[in-house]
């Protein structure tokens, strides 16, 4: 094994419980707390929608839900459009529904969709068009968050500062996952590794394709998912020496990203695109593009 891993790769763990939705309107007061696996109908928000308490009992909402003046109604998953269904089973494998929402414009038109999944123990909320097509994933704020930035250091989106907490030094694998490595991937070339708060651990490798491994804080294999399908040499980019479009993308499409690592794939010497590994309100994100700087696909490994 070719122990070249660059930067860090697997996610940050939080538990929350208790969900709700809120109108668009301006915050006026705090939600009320309520026990696990709860939902509160009782709620106030600033195009916001409560999700729940964080593991620090700070209340925890999902932002720019919505225009001023539109209202959201409950709606039922079967509802939800096909293209909606997909995407959400081929991007978030396992997840757990839990809420969703159709968004109403002043005159009582569906301007979109909000849905609510839990997914390895986190809220992920997201905005789909009319037509059940994705559009971006609801940042996520604490609720002394609400304005200014959107998070403080030492808080639960505290990584938003770009320290990149939890990239962690291929020799500070444990032993374990480098013998697994070792054994069960020998060709593999190591590229990046991370840490998540729950102390497990990702690794990004390239070998006959490029591939992300996860393992838990004591070494455990846990999951192996491919990213890339085809032998090609990977080079690091970093936050900014990307193409414009792929930033731009990222920007509108993951608000308050953490960029993590940017890899370049070349296929046979010729540029095939780029792999940008990011977090997004505690999930990880494996965003692909072409060698044009466009969209391909999207992967949330934890």
């Amino acid at each position: 094994m070719r122990n070249q891993l660059k930067t860090p790769f697997i996610l940050l763990f939080c538990c929350f419980c208790g969900w709700a939705l809120s109108s668009c309107k301006k915050l006026t007061e705090e939600p009320a707390r309520t026990t696990s696996g709860s939902v509160i109908t009782n709620f106030a928000t600033n195009q916001s929608i409560v999700l729940g308490t964080g593991s620090n009992g700070s209340t925890l909402y999902a932002v720019n839900t919505c225009s001023h003046g539109s209202r959201a109604d409950t709606t039922a998953f079967a509802s939800l459009t096909d293209s909606t269904k997909a995407y959400l089973a081929a991007t978030y494998p396992g997840y757990t529904f839990k809420k969703a929402y159709k968004i109403l414009n002043p005159s009582g038109t569906i301007d979109g969709y909000v849905v609510f999944i839990i997914y390895n123990g986190n809220p992920v909320a997201l905005r789909f068009n009319p037509a059940g097509i994705f559009r971006t994933v609801l940042e996520q704020r604490e609720a002394h968050d609400l304005d200014g930035p959107g998070w403080h250091e030492g808080g639960i989106f505290g990584d938003r500062d770009g320290r990149h907490r939890d990239t962690i030094a291929l020799t500070a694998l444990p032993t374990t996952v480098l013998i697994y490595m070792t054994t069960n991937y020998p060709t593999d070339t190591l590229k990046h590794a991370m840490i998540n708060r729950d102390s497990s651990y990702v690794v990004i490798s390239a070998d006959n394709g490029v591939f992300a491994t996860g393992f838990s804080k004591t070494g455990t294999f846990m999951q192996r998912v491919q990213i890339y399908p085809h032998v090609v040499s990977v080079s690091t980019l970093t936050q900014a020496t990307l193409p414009a479009s792929v930033s731009s993308y990222l920007s509108a499409t993951y608000p308050a990203y953490v960029f993590d690592n940017g890899f370049e794939l070349k296929f046979n010497g010729t540029a095939a695109g780029y792999l940008i590994v990011i977090d997004a309100n505690s999930t990880k994100y494996l965003v692909l593009f072409n060698s044009s700087g466009a969209f391909v696909r999207v992967r949330a490994i934890r």
